[in-house]
């Protein structure tokens, strides 16, 4: 019973960043079946990393932790700079979205720290499967509840919620480059 909590919450923590980059997503005007995309990508994705880290282990552990905790952030920056600067565009159309190449840098950017997670699980061992599954699972369900928290803060916010959604972006991300 312990592990299986103690993978409960780590699932929750991994998938809350999941969830926050949804949030600011979400305020993209989104259909639902694109909302169920992103989801069941970003589970997926969630489940891959930490899998591609446990196989790689405790070598690469101490060099890989910080690498990808710094592209992750990277990349949110940079889509939080873009929807910020596509909503004071002219266009209707906003310069990232997710869908396509814009949904794997999306996926790729919520799921870099499971990475990291992956190979610290690697050293002691975690059972692989279930581990993968508990992460892929609550990532796929918090994207989707900050995907549609930000489609309903989209429509009280109308033109600025992209705005918005990319200052999150924007903060999530220098919060990771930048730990205080």
């Amino acid at each position: 019973m312990g592990e299986w909590m103690t993978l409960w919450f780590m699932s929750i923590a991994l998938g809350m960043d999941a969830f926050s980059i949804g949030l600011g997503m979400g305020m993209l005007s989104l259909r639902l079946t694109q909302i169920m995309k992103i989801g069941i990508t970003i589970g997926l994705f969630h489940m891959l990393m930490p899998l591609g880290g446990m196989t790689i282990g405790k070598e690469i552990s101490v060099h890989f932790g910080g690498i990808a905790a710094i592209v992750g952030g990277i990349l949110l920056v940079i889509l939080g700079l873009t929807m910020i600067r596509s909503s004071f565009s002219k266009e209707d159309e906003p310069f990232v979205r997710p869908i396509g190449f814009g949904l794997l840098v999306f996926a790729l950017s919520a799921s870099l720290d499971s990475f990291s997670v992956g190979l610290s699980l690697g050293i002691y061992g975690a059972k692989t499967w279930m581990t993968i599954f508990m992460f892929g699972m609550m990532s796929m369900l918090l994207t989707w509840c900050g995907l549609m928290m930000g489609k309903k803060v989209q429509k009280w916010l109308g033109s600025y919620s992209e705005a918005l959604g990319g200052c999150i972006l924007l903060a999530f991300g220098v919060k990771i480059l930048f730990p205080f």
